[in-house]
């Protein structure tokens, strides 16, 4: 790697509360030095550059050129992530300790309802979960893994794949036994209403319209129907006798081994995306994080060798 070549970083924050101020004496009450400091660092800085960054006005303020209307902008940027870089560094670090970031509905679903099992295997790890459908900046935020729903290449992750996921119907029992109305084959949906779930942030989701047409059923209205944001409400709406909802493998729950749901006919769909358990490389063999890893991808295994069809 080449020698960085950068300026001293007292210049880059007196010139970065000068920037954000636009005058040099409230930057200096920021930063607790003197007005006459901050255009000294300003100056030092613009001398390194080889170019204005400033244009002084005759009130005592200033203006900031194209320059460094453009370097103030990245600069506030370096300096905010430097910031929660140290705080990150700063912070103590509990061995025993680690926090996972995760979708909701397979927080809910799959992960919670599994932390007892956890707790039996690792007594002394404690574990935070926290809900995000949106990718984690491990180095930003305060969370040690993530599980997220994807198509795998994370460069610079420490990647495990915990399960590939497939879509069928799944209903009520109450709702499978209507006389007036079978459903005993896919071509049967034309007569229930369909449960749909709009995820967030999920590209390319396995809907009633795709699933239907990967069935070779692309002619039963897929419009009708109420629509929820995450997997568990369409279940426990399907639960509930209201329709037919698309199920996965990995969020079923107990719903069909409680009896709660049932699966008309074993036709299923593979979805696009896979679980994956991500960390940083760098944190990966952490006691507490390794201890994590081992635990999801056993249950994972698990799952996916019960995972049979009805």
């Amino acid at each position: 790697m080449s020698r960085r070549h950068l300026p001293p970083l007292a210049s880059l924050r007196a010139f970065e509360a000068a920037a954000r101020h636009r005058n040099f004496e409230k930057a200096g009450d920021e930063l607790a030095v003197t007005a006459s400091a901050v255009g000294q660092h300003v100056r030092s800085l613009e001398a390194w550059l080889r170019r204005p960054l400033f244009i002084r006005l005759p009130s005592k303020g200033v203006a900031l050129t194209e320059v460094g209307e453009r370097y103030a902008a990245t600069i506030s940027q370096v300096l905010d992530q430097l910031n929660e870089a140290t705080a990150r560094a700063l912070r103590p670090e509990a061995l025993n300790a680690l926090t996972v970031s995760t979708l909701p509905s397979f927080a809910l679903n799959w992960l919670i309802p599994r932390l007892g099992s956890l707790k039996e295997r690792e007594p002394n790890l404690e574990v935070r979960v926290e809900i995000s459908v949106g990718l984690t900046d491990f180095a930003r935020e305060n969370v040690d893994v993530a599980i997220r729903l994807g198509r795998g290449g994370y460069p610079g992750l420490q990647t495990d794949l915990l399960m590939e996921e497939n879509f069928f119907p799944v209903c009520s029992a109450a709702l499978l036994g209507d006389p007036e109305r079978p459903l005993r084959e896919p071509a049967d949906l034309r007569h229930h209403t369909l449960l749909h779930e709009i995820p967030e942030g999920i590209p390319d989701f396995i809907t009633w319209p795709r699933w239907l047409a990967a069935v070779g059923l692309p002619q039963i209205d897929a419009t009708r129907g109420p629509r929820f944001s995450h997997t568990f409400m369409a279940l426990q709406a399907a639960a509930s006798g209201q329709g037919v909802a698309l199920a996965t493998n990995v969020l079923i729950g107990d719903y069909l081994d409680a009896g709660r749901l049932v699966r008309p006919f074993p036709h299923q769909v593979k979805g696009p995306h896979q679980y994956y358990l991500v960390c940083p490389e760098a944190s990966a063999r952490r006691p507490a994080i390794a201890a994590f890893r081992r635990w999801i991808c056993d249950e994972a295994a698990a799952h996916v060798a019960l995972s049979v069809g009805p």
